[in-house]
Formats: C-alpha cells, sequence, structure tokens
C-alpha cells in the first residue's frame, strides 16, 4: 500500500513561514510531502558552471532541509525533467492534491498546464495561489476593464485596493509534514554546476536600510539599497512582510514593490513583450549591433567610468546598484545603438536577483520602447550621473580603479552618439508612421 499524500512543489517560495500554498496544503487531512525540483531544461541552458543563481538556490534549499529536520521530515530534491518527475511521484505515493503558488511567466504557465493535465488524468487537483505579490493577473485594473500600461494610475489604483488582509500573513503552522528520514539532495557537482563564492543567509528587512531608503538608494557607493531583489525572486522572503514594513517605514521603497508587480501584470497581460518592444512601432529601429562594442560594454571597457565600475561589479558579483543599471542600460541603447535584447540577456545571465518581468520591463524602459517608457529623447550623460550620484568617485574607485584611463579609451563621444540616437530613433518612428 502506497502512502496517502498531497504535495507541496516549492519553486518561488523557498520558505515554511507566511507561505500561502504550503499553508493550505498542511491544513489538508494527509502528510504534506515537500518537494523541489531542478529543472533539468532549465538547467541546461545556464553556460556558466559558476551560476550564482544554482547556488543560491542550493544552499536556500539546505536552509529549508534543515528546518523540515527539526519537524521530523525531509525536503524531496529532484533533477530532471519537471513531468518525470511526477511520474515518478505517482509511482511512489497515492498523491491526494498537489499544491504550489502561482508563477506567471509564459514558460512556466505553460509547464504548469502540462503538469495539471498530468494529474487530471489520475483525478488529482492541482491548486495554485497567489504567493509571491500582493495583487495579481485580472486584480488591478483600469474601469473599463483592460490592464494599466502606464506605471502611475497603477500604483494610485494599486494602493486605493490595498486592505490588510492582502498582507496579513499565511498561517505558518509546521505541523503535518510527511514524517521520513533526511533524503539525500543532489549535490552542485551532481547539477553540472560548482561552488560559488556566495554565502546564503536568512533575508531580513533590516530596519536602517529600509528606514533611509529613499535617502541613500541614488548613491551606489553607500551601498545602501536592501538588496533584497533575489529574496524575493526565489521567495526567500515574504512579499507581503515586505509591504507590511514599507507601510510603516518607506514610502518610496513601497514604490518599488509595486513597481515590481507592475511589471509582472505587464509580462502576464502582453507576454509578447518577452521577444518584441512593447510599442511596435520601436522594433523599426535600425540597431547598429557592433559585436566589438557590445563585447567591451560586457567586460566594462566602454572608457566611460560609472558604466564600467558597473559592469565590473556585475561580472565579478552578479549584483550593480540600481542606479548604476540605469545607466549602463541607457548607454548600451542609446550610445551604441544595440538591441536592448541584448542587454536583456547579458543581464539575465549574470544577474543575481535576475526576474525577466523586471529585468524586461525595465530594458524597455532604457530603451524607450516599453510600456510607461521614458521618452527617446531622454539619454543619461554617464558623465553627468558620475557628478551627481557619485561624485567624489568612490563607487567607481572600487570597482575601476582605471577610470583614469578614460579619455584615451572612450569607446564613443557622447555628444555624437546623443546626436546618432536622437537621428536613428527618429527615423523609426516615422517609418513606422508612414
Amino acid at each position: 500500500m502506497k502512502d496517502k499524500v498531497v504535495i507541496h512543489w516549492f519553486r518561488r517560495d523557498l520558505r515554511l513561514e507566511d507561505n500561502v500554498g504550503l499553508s493550505k496544503a498542511l491544513a489538508e487531512d494527509f502528510p504534506v510531502v515537500p518537494i523541489f525540483i531542478f529543472d533539468q531544461d532549465i538547467l541546461s541552458k545556464l553556460s556558466n558552471s559558476e551560476d550564482i543563481r544554482v547556488d543560491y538556490i542550493h544552499q536556500a534549499l539546505q536552509s529549508l532541509q534543515e528546518k523540515l529536520e527539526t519537524v521530523g521530515s525531509s525536503l524531496h530534491v529532484y533533477f530532471g525533467k519537471v513531468q518525470d518527475v511526477f511520474e515518478s511521484l505517482l509511482q511512489q505515493f497515492d498523491v491526494q492534491l498537489v499544491f504550489c503558488n502561482q508563477d506567471y511567466e509564459p514558460s512556466a504557465i505553460k509547464r504548469d498546464h502540462q503538469i495539471e493535465q498530468l494529474l487530471r488524468k489520475k483525478d488529482i487537483v492541482f491548486h495554485s495561489f497567489k504567493d509571491q505579490v500582493i495583487f495579481e493577473k485580472d486584480e488591478i485594473l483600469k474601469n473599463d476593464g483592460k490592464p494599466y500600461t502606464v506605471y502611475t494610475p497603477y500604483a494610485r489604483k494599486w494602493r486605493a485596493t490595498l486592505e490588510r488582509k492582502h498582507y496579513t500573513a499565511a498561517p505558518s503552522k509546521l505541523e503535518g509534514f510527511y514524517t521520513t528520514s533526511k533524503k539525500k539532495m543532489p549535490s552542485l557537482k551532481d547539477l553540472g554546476f560548482e561552488k560559488t563564492a556566495l554565502e546564503y543567509e536568512t533575508p531580513s528587512l533590516t530596519p536602517g536600510k529600509i528606514n533611509d531608503y529613499d535617502q541613500h538608494r541614488d548613491f551606489p557607493a553607500e551601498d545602501r539599497t536592501t538588496r533584497l531583489g533575489v529574496a524575493l525572486r526565489f521567495g526567500t522572503i515574504s512579499v507581503r512582510e515586505c509591504v507590511k514594513t514599507a507601510l510603516k517605514t518607506n514610502d518610496v521603497w513601497l514604490s518599488e514593490l509595486i513597481w515590481r508587480e507592475f511589471f509582472m501584470q505587464i509580462l502576464y497581460h502582453f507576454p509578447h513583450v518577452v521577444d518584441t518592444s512593447f510599442k511596435p512601432a520601436y522594433d523599426n529601429i535600425r540597431w547598429r549591433n557592433n559585436e566589438k562594442e557590445f563585447e567591451k560594454w560586457c567586460q566594462g571597457k566602454t572608457g566611460y567610468p560609472i558604466v564600467d565600475a558597473g559592469m565590473r561589479q556585475l561580472n565579478q558579483t552578479g549584483f550593480m546598484h540600481n542606479r548604476v543599471r540605469m545607466v549602463a542600460a541607457s548607454f548600451l541603447c542609446k550610445h551604441l545603438l544595440i538591441d536592448w535584447r541584448w542587454g536583456e540577456a547579458y543581464f539575465a545571465e549574470k544577474l543575481l536577483d535576475y526576474e525577466l518581468s523586471s529585468n524586461n520591463g525595465n530594458w524597455q524602459w532604457a530603451a524607450g520602447c516599453g510600456c510607461d517608457a521614458a521618452p527617446y529623447f531622454r539619454i543619461f550623460n554617464p558623465d553627468a550621473q558620475t557628478k551627481r550620484f557619485d561624485k567624489d568617485l568612490k563607487y567607481i574607485k572600487r570597482w575601476n580603479p582605471n577610470y583614469a584611463d578614460r579619455i584615451e579609451r572612450a569607446i564613443v563621444d557622447h555628444k555624437e552618439a546623443r546626436e546618432r540616437a536622437l537621428k536613428t530613433y527618429k527615423e523609426a518612428l516615422n517609418e513606422a508612421r508612414s
């Protein structure tokens, strides 16, 4: 006789506390088998064997495992194709129900539909819940029932709709897990990856950084951003906890959390943005796409100190300060006239806190082709940005100590590049109108 169980499938919710799907699973009358699947189809596309994100997930799972051991259970971690793993689970257990939390990316929606179909054939219900956002899908719409495409009115409606129930934590009673001895977890080597310098720490809402977030967030040398992007990306912290804290301490940080959800609903309602511009007219831009210049941008060798410092920070740590991300992205699209998709793909490969919706949304913003985009004629001057946000060159000296070579190595003149970008963008829009 196979044990009757329910399954909770961890994905972007790597925590036991305030986890909606897990809470619902534990409320059932059958023991909960917690699982995580390293998706072979996803990992096979990662070219760097020292991928910091895989290491982050692996360490977060080890933390989960330790907590589950204290209640006499274990995390079941698999490496393979998702459908194959579920077919194996159905042979091992008498599965009654499967629980998880929603993922809104197009590929994840397709995957979940396939698993739901597989389970339906066995008369097993697949339950998914809202957990990684406060409002999802169609919960924040314009009065005419259409999705918002501009941030400011979306944020206004988001705030007006918010009630305490939306950020109240899900019950965290850790009783009802399937009793079993500790299960062996695949090593990084088993997955085809290697250990990085990352040391996982349970994320926390550090009062100092959040309370003064609005005063320090634009100055990269101060390193006073919350660094919670990766925790929200993988669900090692609850968005409800973040919103509750932001409401008490810092409205600007709350606005950033709303931006995250704005881009998520854009991706959900307009999945074409994955590959094409939100505004089709901008697909007429005749990008230069000079591969040598792109390589110099990637390596942090453009000759513009703040751009190069940002790219070197990214390459070395998997993180880049948000203000510098905007400058570096604008430089690639406007100064070098290189397709935003090239930059987006590079960030997707390197960023520890990479999230498709935010990465895509912000790159299209920088290129001027997205929803709620800055006008195409807004072109960041890297030197002016340096004077404003890193006037003592502390950030630049930390990540780009040879910045003094800038004049000899500058890849392009700012004034000439600006004029070229304006001309190219204008031609593309005129072509779209004709």
